[in-house]
This record gives structure tokens, C-alpha cells and sequence, in this order.
């Protein structure tokens, strides 16, 4: 029966999932029930291709969570041996008296040629394959992964904020997100599992030692007293037997106690154990040549095995020059081309006059690496995911960040520019993480201190090697390329309205002009001109109010544009047909409308002085400077309780207030009462000018 008839029985009899239970049905059946010694030769085999597989396998993993079966297999492989154990013991006590193959060929073997018959050297060798095992291997690899599930738990919390983080900046998508949670989920299990599992490989060490010296004994009682042997030939039926056994048995558990280490020590990267080592251990000729000359000089000292120190230092020469030319060639086109001849100047002509990129992305010498496609930057990934979660939420594509290297900033810096002017700058460090206070954290981590340059929070400069100590003491940690991507993104969301062209209106309405032919036929530009609804879209941007519902926006445009072509009170009326959008967006999943509002008195001033200016938007200083202070107070409060800072004012007031606290208080709304929606609860948080 192949392999091919048996995966077709099983999926008649319900797929893989009857596996488990026929492996452990056979497991119990090997302790009860009484196999000949070819069956036990065969399961031994088994054993040992078993644990061999299983090396290979963690050998090649990538990261431990390529092998998220493994505890389960450590469990089931150490329960095979155990059975084999109580399965041989049965034919060593009861047909030991026949000679050395009375269990089987690969028992024989291992006790007869592995240590040449001799009692003493087999005892020797088992007792130190067991100490190996028990305090070395299998002690290490469970603290490891004790240590490793207790860091991990403790990193949870910070990488889930980390997580939703990209999500909120649109780095990534939902099915990433929900991707990477269940990662991190599956690698706390994982290392608890495996701290776990590692204890009945501990145990299993230890059953190895009493099990040899119950069949030594066992064997002796049965061979003197039940078949009248002598003691010398009891002792060397039953000792090889007991010893041939335990090799056996312990060669299988030592080369699973390698694998488990090797799987939950190792740090992941995209390259498996193998590659790791090659790449790290003989990538640097210098380091090579020293090596050489210090074992060199050993095999010139009297005494030494000095053929074969001598010989190893050429041998490791040989290998450094060989890779150091080797590392020449693959520098020489980089040479090549740093020499090309320059090309002769040409004459100045109109191709030399480039536009202004919209928005621009310069970086330093130290992060081109992020935004090189030969090197799969992943700043490049990151730009694209922000640019399309912009389009879904904000309602139209921005511009191309158009990024270039530049000599003239810090090797580490970068600065954003709009229309050929920076407006923001900032340092990002290749190959190490920004730890970000979010105000909340239990200590302190080494590192340099700095501020996020998104959102000012207090943080720090990180090595990966601190990285999840950071995430277990409450840190927000993201990678370099995350740091950058970040504060485009929030530049890209607080400029929307400037990055709003005619282009892109144009865009906008021969996308709506595919549903909606007659609408846009009508309205532009018989109704109104592509500059006055530029001006109405970028009046909403500008307030922080999305244009996805574009229908809604022309629709009412077409309704009042016979009366008015003021941008100003088009985006009014706007306004109050976008109400419910608004408030969703400013407070999702809630009923209830937490407000600061302006006592009766105060917004009667303004209304007066207001009118006072000739229908202007002026405020006299002095009440200019107490509705700023008041205002700004009452906006800490309500972030303070976790909600958007919003002022809810008349609606002749709206417009005026809004441009005046814009500059002060950017994070504040002002809405009016028409902008509500009736299905929502006003609960007053704050009042300025007075006291509730």
C-alpha cells in the first residue's frame, strides 16, 4: 500500500483528523500488548528516521511559527519512545536468556557495535548521552522557552497597540491586521506549549536511567532464578540487552532535544539556520585571517600536533582569500560605474524646467535603503497602503509622493515637502525601532531619546535586541520605515484640502458622471463653475470633513447654487446635509454627543460684535484672548475623557469661530446645532464663559 492509497483511506474514514487518534490507540497497544522483534526493529528505525526528520525540519524553519505543530510532535515522539521502552523491556526479561538478539537486530546492534561488547564503556556512554540530554539540552531548550512565553505574553499588549497603530494609519489592511494578531497570539501559545512539552522530555531522560537499571536487575533476577543461568552469563545477556536498549532509545531523545533548541532559540529572519550561519560565521575575510595566524602560530609551537594545526590555518587562508576575492568581483561594477565619464555639458534649454512635485519625500544617505525598489524598501509598501487608505476615507486620490535622495540632509534624516516647500522634517534610524511613550509605560528602556514627529509623543531610539523588553514594558514600538510613513501620512491628512486640485475635482465628477449623467450635466457648469466647487470641497476638507459622499455634496450644490454662489454659505448648507456623517465620524459608536458650548452672554457679545464689524468675523482682542484660553482649557478636558474635542455653537457663529480657533486649537470642531442629527443625545462636558 503506498503513500497515495493511504491518504485515500483516510479521507474515507474522516480525512487526517482519525490520525491523532489511531497514533495514540497504537501507542497504548505497544505498552499492553506484545510485539516479536521485527515489529520493535522496525519501530526503533522509525524512530530514529523520526527524529532526524524533525531536526531537519527545525534546521530549515525560518521563524519557530513554521513549525507551530512542534510541541505536539515533542509530546507524541517522547510517548513513541516510552512505549518502545516498556514494549522492549517485556522481550528483554522475557527472552533475554536466549542471547543478544533476543529483542531484535537493532537493540543487538547498538549494544554489541556501538561499544564493542564491552559493559563498563556502554554504561559510560549512556550515562553521558543521558547528562547531556537532561541538564544541558533539554534544561536549555525549556528555559528558553520558558523565558521566551514569558516575554512574549508581556510583549502582547504593546504589539497589538503596534498593530493597530499601521491599521489607523492605513499601513496596513484588515486582513493584515487580522493576520498579524493572530500571529501573536499563536507565538505566546507556542512557546507555552513548548515550555511545557520540554518537561516530558526531561522526564523522559530520567525514565531512560531507571529503566536500564530496572531491566539490569530485572534481567539478573529472571536469568539466575527462572532459567538457572550463571551470573556471568546473565550479566552479559541482560547488561548488553538493558544497555543496547537504552542507546536506543536516548540517540532518538538527544536529536529531539537538539531540534527543540535549535527552534526556540534562534532569532527569525528570512533566511533558516543553515544560511544564518554560513552568512554570519564566514562572511568576513579579516575576521578569518586571524583565526588562521592564531592556530598557525599554535602549530609551530613544540609539541602541538603541529600537522594538523598547520594544515587548518592554510585550509581557513585559503577560504579567507578566496572569499575576499570573491567579495572584490561583486564590487567592481559599483567601481565601474562610480568611474563612468562624465557626460558633456549641454545647453540650457525649456526641457530643463521640471514641475513642482505636490508632495515630495527626501530622505538621507542612511535610508535610501527604505526606499530603494532594488531592495525592496519597505517604505515603498508602506506609501502605497497610506495613499489607499486615504482615497477609501477622505474621499479622493492624493498626488504621488515623489521621493529622491538628498546629500545635504543628515544621514539619517528625511523632510516632507508640499509644492516645493518643507514642511516637515524628521531623523529615522535604519535598522532600529522608535519606542513610543503613550503615557502609560512601567520603566525605562536604554536607547536615545527623542519625540515622535507625527504627534510629538515623548520616545526613544531603540536596538532590535531591547525591542521586546520595550513591548513588554508598555512601549509602542515601530520600525523606522513606520516612523516616516506615519508622519507622511498625518502631513497628507492635515494638508488634504491643498493637495485637492482642479484635476482631481475633475476626476471626481467624471467618476460620479458614470451613475449620475444628468446630475453633473445640469450642475457643471451650467450651474456652477469647476473653481466654486474646488473652493466648497476644499472649505470641508480644510474642517476635517470627508468628501466620499460626493452624491450628497452636488446634489445640495444644485439645489442652492440658483440662489448663491458664495463658497462660503455653499459649504454651510453642505454642512448641515453631511450632519450625520460628520457626527459619526467625529464619534463613532456612540449616542450620546459629548459638547463644549458658550454661555449665553458670551455668545451674545459675539454675535454683537460680530455685527458691530459689518457682517466681518473680527473679535476684539480682549474677548478674542479669554474665548482662546477657555476654549483650549475645555478642549484638554474633554480629550482628557477620551473624546474629540467639540464646540457646539449657533450657526451664525460656526464659520467665524471655527477659522478663529483653527490655528490655536487645531484638534477642536465646532459644530452648530443644525449640523446635528436629531437621533443623538447632547450631554454638555464644558462651558465657556461661565460655569454648569
Amino acid at each position: 500500500m503506498n503513500g497515495l492509497d493511504i491518504k485515500a483511506m483516510l479521507n474515507r474514514l474522516g480525512g487526517s483528523s482519525v490520525a491523532a487518534p489511531l497514533i495514540i490507540v497504537m501507542l497504548l497497544s505497544m505498552m499492553v500488548l506484545p510485539l516479536p522483534p521485527i515489529i520493535l526493529d522496525i519501530m526503533f528505525s522509525f524512530n530514529i528516521a523520526l527524529s532526524i526528520l524533525v531536526l531537519l525540519i527545525g534546521l530549515n524553519t525560518v521563524k519557530a511559527l513554521d513549525f507551530l505543530a512542534f510541541p505536539t510532535v515533542l509530546l507524541m515522539t517522547t510517548m513513541l519512545r516510552l512505549s518502545l521502552n516498556v514494549a522492549s523491556t517485556r522481550l528483554v526479561l522475557t527472552e533475554g536468556h536466549s542471547g543478544p538478539a533476543a529483542a531484535g537486530k537493532v537493540i543487538e546492534a547498538f549494544g554489541h557495535f556501538l561499544i564493542g561488547g564491552n559493559y563498563a564503556v556502554g554504561i559510560v556512554v549512556f550515562v553521558i548521552l543521558t547528562i547531556i540530554n537532561f541538564t544541558v539540552v533539554t534544561k536549555g531548550a525549556g528555559r528558553i522557552a520558558e523565558v521566551g512565553a514569558r516575554f512574549t505574553l508581556d510583549a502582547m499588549p504593546g504589539k497589538q497597540m503596534a498593530i493597530d497603530a499601521d491599521l489607523n494609519a492605513g499601513l496596513i489592511g484588515e486582513d493584515d491586521a487580522r493576520r498579524r494578531r493572530t500571529e501573536v497570539s499563536q507565538e505566546a501559545e507556542f512557546y507555552g506549549a513548548m515550555d511545557g512539552a520540554s518537561k516530558y522530555v526531561r522526564g523522559d531522560a530520567v525514565a531512560g536511567i531507571l529503566v536500564i537499571i530496572i531491566n539490569i536487575i530485572g534481567g539478573l533476577i529472571v536469568g539466575l532464578l527462572q532459567h538457572d543461568m550463571s551470573f556471568m552469563d546473565a550479566v552479559k545477556n541482560y547488561t548488553m540487552l538493558a544497555i543496547g536498549d537504552g542507546l536506543v532509545a536516548q540517540i532518538p531523545s538527544i536529536i529531539i532535544s537538539i531540534a527543540a533548541g535549535v527552534v526556540v532559540s534562534r532569532v527569525a529572519n528570512n533566511q533558516d539556520i543553515g544560511k544564518q550561519l554560513v552568512n554570519q560565521l564566514f562572511s568576513n575575510p579579516k575576521t578569518i585571517y586571524i583565526t588562521a595566524g592564531i592556530i598557525g602560530g599554535m602549530g609551530v609551537i613544540p609539541g602541538m600536533p603541529n600537522l594538523a594545526f598547520l594544515t587548518l590555518g592554510l585550509i581557513l587562508s585559503g577560504g579567507a582569500y578566496y572569499l575576499e576575492k570573491n567579495q572584490a568581483k561583486k564590487d567592481e561594477p559599483q567601481e565601474i560605474a562610480a568611474q563612468a565619464a562624465i557626460p558633456e555639458a549641454e545647453e540650457a534649454s525649456w526641457k530643463d524646467i521640471f514641475p513642482i512635485d505636490i508632495i515630495g519625500l527626501e530622505v538621507g544617505y542612511r535610508l535610501i535603503p527604505l526606499v530603494d525598489a532594488a531592495q525592496d524598501g519597505e517604505l515603498l509598501k508602506r506609501i502605497k497602503g497610506l495613499r489607499k487608505k486615504f482615497t477609501q476615507v477622505v474621499g479622493f486620490l492624493s498626488p504621488t509622493v515623489h521621493i529622491k535622495d538628498n546629500l545635504e540632509l543628515k544621514a539619517s534624516g528625511y523632510r516632507i515637502t508640499l509644492k516645493g516647500v518643507e514642511i516637515a522634517s524628521g531623523e529615522s534610524y535604519h535598522n532600529q525601532f522608535l519606542a513610543i511613550n503613550p503615557g502609560m509605560v512601567s520603566g525605562n528602556v536604554p536607547g536615545l531619546e527623542t519625540t515622535e514627529p507625527a504627534f510629538g509623543l515623548p520616545a526613544i531610539w531603540i536596538n532590535a535586541d531591547v525591542r521586546d523588553q520595550a513591548q513588554a514594558m508598555g512601549y509602542t514600538v515601530v520600525d523606522a520605515s513606520t516612523v516616516i510613513a506615519t508622519h507622511l501620512n498625518q502631513i497628507i491628512n492635515t494638508h488634504a484640502s491643498e493637495l485637492l486640485g482642479r484635476d482631481e475635482v475633475q476626476q471626481l465628477l467624471d467618476l460620479i458622471a458614470k451613475e449620475s449623467p444628468k446630475l453633473i450635466e445640469e450642475l457643471i457648469p451650467k450651474l456652477l463653475s469647476l473653481s466654486v466647487l474646488q473652493k466648497v470641497l476644499q472649505n470641508l476638507l480644510v474642517e476635517g470633513v470627508n468628501i466620499r459622499d460626493m452624491r450628497t455634496i452636488l446634489e445640495t450644490l444644485a439645489e442652492h447654487t440658483p440662489r448663491t454662489q458664495n463658497p462660503e454659505e455653499l459649504t454651510t448648507l453642505i454642512r448641515v446635509q453631511l450632519g450625520r456623517s460628520i457626527v459619526q465620524q467625529l464619534f463613532p459608536n456612540s449616542n450620546e454627543i459629548s459638547v463644549i458650548t458658550l454661555d449665553n452672554q458670551l455668545e451674545r457679545l459675539l454675535v454683537q460684535s460680530m455685527q458691530s464689524n459689518n457682517g466681518g468675523s473680527a473679535i476684539e482682542p480682549g474677548l478674542a484672548d479669554t474665548l482662546a484660553r477657555e476654549a483650549e482649557y475645555a478642549s484638554r478636558q474633554q480629550e482628557q475623557l477620551g473624546v474629540t474635542p467639540v464646540l457646539l455653537v449657533s450657526a451664525s457663529l460656526r464659520t467665524s469661530l471655527s477659522k478663529f480657533l483653527r490655528r490655536a486649537i487645531p484638534q477642536l470642531r465646532v459644530l452648530s446645532h443644525e449640523e446635528l442629527p436629531d437621533s443623538k443625545t447632547i450631554r454638555v462636558t464644558s462651558l465657556i464663559g461661565g460655569t454648569v
